[in-house]
């Protein structure tokens, strides 16, 4: 079988699936849910050691620390999963939910209600716990699933993608409910990105490379998971010490993920102040520093940033600082360069932080908080599918609801239309 005809098959299985998935019972779907949680600790073992030979696989490619760490299932990572899982079972399921009613003068009465998007496509890289938080909410949501993964995890989401189908079809689960593409070839992105008779949605997670070769094949629809190139700006009346705290757990607290800050922006007034003691928080953590004139002088160690730097996303300990005017010099700064996923203004004044909040077009803003809580768990969301930096049909961390679409149902008494 070429990898075109194994694809194609697992999405019509998917559309056959879908059918009988979305005639599960909350309670049900709830009950499944626990049993993939289940399986994935009896399984624990078994995940390590698979993901051992990803990690081993990783380190022989020149893997970053980073994209090591991205990639790593420590126990404390499979326990995340499970209360995933878990966490997932117990929220509201929006299938069913009515959005609204209302009543015609003819006596029609129309409802708008949640109803699933279908078959649902992810393709993501190198974190494979990316396997079980997708899977949990689309299955939640009566969405079959179908998952292809990096070929850096491709073990790991292999036998983690297995634990929860034996979990879940013990319970009752439709079979191919949840699929994983098992092959590491390319070609299976694009079949999987242009079979429009079987999938209504495609979530591609992952590196910008990814997400632009997607956009560029895919026929099916597509919520973009874009870079994140996050800011955080120190104002003039910013608590410094709060300022400090902030900017390094956004930085450091977990390099490798879309929600730390890529670059730091500090008002001119407190900059002398400020850098200094922030450079040195950050010579501690490792952090290679790339400034412009001003933050150079201040912070020997810093080198100077180019022109492309204020738009990377380096997923590593480096970090783009710059000294600006003021706040309307910030949300210039972060419109022009930013990716719109997540930033934060670190101030004391109400009228800065307005103009904050109110100007910079991002998915996620922040006042004297770190970018690091961009995530769907952090947000009571439950374990989240990605963060969506388009506009259309979600924006930021995508939960249950937003792998919802809806339908109207018209109820009438005999009436036609004149």
């Amino acid at each position: 079988m070429t990898v075109e005809e194994q694809v194609l098959k697992i999405g019509a299985d998917a559309k056959a699936a879908s059918r009988k998935l979305a005639k599960l019972s909350t309670r049900k779907k709830n009950a499944i849910l626990e049993a993939m949680a289940e399986e994935l600790d009896a399984q624990r073992a078994f995940i390590q050691s698979e993901n051992e030979k990803d990690l081993e696989a990783g380190r022989a490619a020149g893997l970053t620390p980073a994209m090591l760490d991205r990639l790593e299932l420590t126990d404390a990572r499979i326990d995340s999963m499970i209360k995933g899982l878990r966490d997932v079972a117990v929220l509201n399921d929006p299938v069913g939910h009515e959005i609204s009613t209302w009543n015609r003068p003819n006596g029609l009465e129309i409802h708008k209600r949640r109803v699933p998007i279908g078959v649902i496509g992810i393709i993501f890289e190198s974190r494979p716990n990316v396997t079980c938080d997708a899977a949990a909410l689309c299955f939640k949501t009566s969405n079959t699933v179908i998952l292809r993964g990096g070929k850096e995890a491709i073990h790991s989401n292999l036998a983690i993608a297995s634990a929860m189908q034996k979990g879940g079809e013990a319970k009752g689960m439709p079979a191919n409910a949840i699929q994983l593409i098992p092959t590491t070839d390319r070609e299976a992105v694009r079949v999987m990105s242009q079979m429009t008779a079987y999938l209504d949605l495609i979530i591609p997670r992952g590196g910008e490379g990814l997400i632009r070769a997607v956009m560029e094949m895919a026929h099916v629809p597509v919520i973009k998971h874009y870079t994140g190139v996050c800011h955080t700006y120190v104002d003039a009346s910013a608590n410094l010490s709060m300022a400090l705290r902030i900017s390094e757990n956004a930085k450091c607290q977990r390099p490798g993920v879309c929600n730390a800050m890529e670059t730091l922006l500090v008002h001119k007034d407190i900059a002398a102040e400020f850098l200094p003691a922030m450079g040195e928080i950050l010579e501690k953590r490792h952090v290679e520093m790339r400034g412009d004139e001003a933050t150079c002088k201040l912070i020997g160690s810093a080198v100077p940033a180019t022109e492309e730097d204020w738009r990377t996303e380096y997923v590593d300990l480096i970090l783009s600082i710059r000294v600006v005017d003021d706040v309307n010099a910030a949300v210039e700064h972060i419109n022009t360069y930013g990716s719109g996923h997540s930033d934060a203004i670190v101030s004391e004044d109400d009228k800065a932080t307005v103009t904050f909040l109110n100007e910079v077009d991002s998915a996620t803003v922040y006042v004297n908080a770190s970018t690091r809580f961009t995530d769907g768990a952090e947000f009571g969301m439950g374990a989240e599918i990605g963060v969506s930096t388009d506009k259309l049909h979600a924006r930021g961390p995508m939960g249950l609801e937003e792998l919802t679409t809806y339908k109207f149902v018209i109820e009438g008494k005999g009436q036609i239309r004149e």
